[in-house]
This record gives C-alpha cells, sequence and structure tokens, in this order.
C-alpha cells in the first residue's frame, strides 16, 4: 500500500490524537524492583514525546502497553483485543532471570516461563530492554515482533550534585578520603552478593555498601548465611532512594555489580549516569553496548575483579567514566520516549 502526502498527513492527525493506557499492575509492590522504576521511566518518557496516556484502567484508549505479567495485566490484554484494540507487551522478565532469585524460584521456573508465554504471546508487538534480553525471548517461540528499546534512565537526576553528596557521605559517617565501593539490587542469588562479600574481604581498608532489600522469607539459605557472616566493612542499609542514593552513585569511587543474569539493569544505568566507574560481569546482556576496558571494567571470576579493583585503585588502569556517561546519554529518556512513540505509531498501522 502507498500514500500520497495528504493521507500521510491524516495519518500524523490521527496518530496525535491517540491515548495509550500503561497497565501498570502492581505499581507499588513493584516501586523498589527494577521494573516499578522502568513503568516510572515510561511516564517521564511519555510526558517528553507528548504522547497522550493514561494509567487510569478505566479510560478509553487506543494502545494498551502492558508491563506486568500479573492476572489483572494478563486479563486486560484479553479484553483489549476482544474490543480491537492494540496491545503493546513489554517483557521485562524472562524464565533466565527468575532463576537463582529467590528460595524455589528454580522449582518453579518452567511455570513461570509458560505464564510468560502465554502473556507476551497477547502482545501485537513485544518489547524488550536489550538485544541479549530479545534473543532469549526469540527462543520462545513467540507469534510477534519483539523490539528491543532500553528502559532509559533520567541523566538529571543523577548529575553530580555536592549537597546529595554531602548527604550520603554524613549518613554513613565517611570522610571524602574513604574509599567506597557500592552496588545496588535485591538480595537474589543471581545478583552476586555472596562474590561482593568476598571481594569486600580482600579489602578491609575499604568500605562496601549493598543498597537493596528482600524479605527475609523470600530469601534463599546460601544469601541467609552470606549476611550473617558477612565481613564488617560491609554496610547493609536496604532500600534507600532519593538524595542518598543518587549521592552515593556520585561520591562512590567504584560501582561494583557482579550480577550473574540480567535483562538489562536500571542500576547500571545509574551507575553510568553519575560518572561512577563501572565493574561488571562479563555477561552476554552488556553485549554490545558495553565494552571492557572503553566504557567499563569487566570480570568473569572473582580473581579478575579483584585484580580490577587493585589496578584501578593504584592507578594502573584508567578511568571510563566519561565514555560510560556517553552510553548513558544515548538511553536518555526524552530518547526513550522518541522510540516508544515510533513503535506506537507503526503497530497503530500494522
Amino acid at each position: 500500500m502507498s500514500y500520497n502526502s495528504t493521507t500521510v498527513l491524516n495519518i500524523k492527525k490521527e496518530l496525535n490524537k491517540v491515548k495509550v493506557l500503561l497497565c501498570q499492575e502492581g505499581e507499588k509492590v513493584l516501586s523498589k524492583s527494577g521494573v516499578g522504576r522502568a513503568m516510572k521511566h515510561q511516564i517521564e518518557a511519555l510526558k517528553l514525546a507528548r504522547v497522550d496516556f493514561t494509567t487510569d484502567n478505566s479510560d478509553d484508549y487506543d494502545i494498551l502497553h502492558v508491563n506486568t505479567v500479573g492476572m489483572d495485566s494478563y486479563h486486560i490484554a484479553k479484553k483489549a483485543h476482544k474490543h480491537n484494540k492494540k496491545v503493546v507487551y513489554h517483557a521485562h522478565s524472562t524464565e533466565e532471570d527468575f532463576k537463582n532469585s529467590f528460595a524455589f524460584s528454580n522449582l518453579v521456573s518452567p511455570l513461570f516461563k509458560r505464564w510468560l508465554v502465554r502473556c507476551y504471546s497477547l502482545g501485537d508487538v513485544i518489547l524488550t530492554p536489550t538485544p541479549y534480553s530479545k534473543k532469549v525471548l526469540e527462543k520462545y517461540n513467540l507469534p510477534s515482533p519483539i523490539v528491543s528499546i532500553s528502559n532509559g534512565v533520567d541523566l538529571d537526576l543523577f548529575k553530580k550534585d555536592q549537597a546529595k553528596i554531602k548527604k550520603f557521605r554524613h549518613h554513613f559517617n565517611l570522610s571524602p578520603s574513604d574509599k567506597v565501593i557500592i552496588s545496588v539490587g535485591h538480595f537474589f542469588e543471581r545478583k552476586g552478593l555472596p562474590d561482593f562479600f568476598e571481594i569486600a574481604r580482600e579489602f578491609p581498608e575499604y568500605t562496601f555498601i549493598w543498597f537493596g532489600y528482600t524479605p527475609t522469607a523470600a530469601v534463599t539459605d546460601k544469601i541467609r548465611k552470606a549476611i550473617n557472616s558477612k565481613p564488617d566493612n560491609v554496610i547493609m542499609p536496604g532500600y534507600i532512594k532519593g538524595d542518598i542514593i543518587q549521592g552515593a552513585y556520585a561520591a562512590a569511587d567504584l560501582f561494583f555489580f557482579p550480577s550473574y543474569e540480567e535483562t538489562e539493569g536500571i542500576v547500571v544505568l545509574e551507575a553510568l549516569a553519575a560518572n561512577c566507574q563501572v565493574i561488571l560481569r562479563d555477561i552476554g546482556v552488556y553485549d554490545p553496548w558495553l565494552v571492557d576496558k572503553m566504557n567499563c571494567y569487566k570480570g568473569n571470576s572473582n580473581e579478575e575483579f579483584i585484580s580490577i579493583l587493585k589496578d584501578y585503585f593504584s592507578n594502573k588502569i584508567p578511568s571510563t567514566t566519561k565514555q560510560g556517561y556517553e552510553v548513558a546519554k544515548e538511553r536518555s529518556l526524552d530518547k526513550i520516549g522518541q522510540q516508544l512513540k515510533q513503535v506506537y505509531e507503526d503497530v497503530l498501522n500494522n
């Protein structure tokens, strides 16, 4: 089908009137997770892109954008199809990043995957944060096209701010001369928390801080034992938001994220946006956008991580923060908003 200039103009006018329903089931429960932050990012990104949207499920809409895999989300997507509405399903979760998370997650992961396939199959298009997670989902034999769009990062929120840095240091009683290594995440096995502790033991003169929290009942025995025997130079303040965590990213000497599996890692983007030096486990999710020795440092074992830390603190290897910030800039919320807008336009016309 071909369009003349008048037809194209009419389509653009129609698209300007389109309303998107952001389905955000479990928003409060998920607020402390990456999915929760991703949903907040979508709201800000769509505002910047001037896309008309609502989060009220009772409002009328043209396109449904689903973010979760709860029963309510599933039924809303089914209802949307019944009323000939287009559905964009955001695949934040995979079986791969569900495993090795909380107690019994490996046992139920096959059932979880079946449910994911059932939910994601309702999408006319499926969104996922990285080329890696797209490859993972392509093995699920889903019926719809899969598009990778980053969850994005709010660059302004993580600008270096001396007031926030001061608040962070005061909160933890740290002096400007103290060497600080931070990480952020749930108490999941796949996050590499025991490895974080092992590295901390090798550097007792430095302060290691792990931000995050998981209810005790959901923590595996392995993680519980690791926490109970953590070294004295590790601080675990729980979930902290606002100025203190933003100040932590800006003030820390290193952001060390030893996770074994991610679909993207919003906390990595936040560290990059704060111009914090990033050290990661060398896993597929960071290919091709994060490159070892160019915009971050990567390791495959605790021995390699120890070597990187030693070399970095003795000035044997340079900072990669400038190049890392460029990665964050490419994933700014204004750019993500334009990419989401393009997906909505494409799905509406197909």
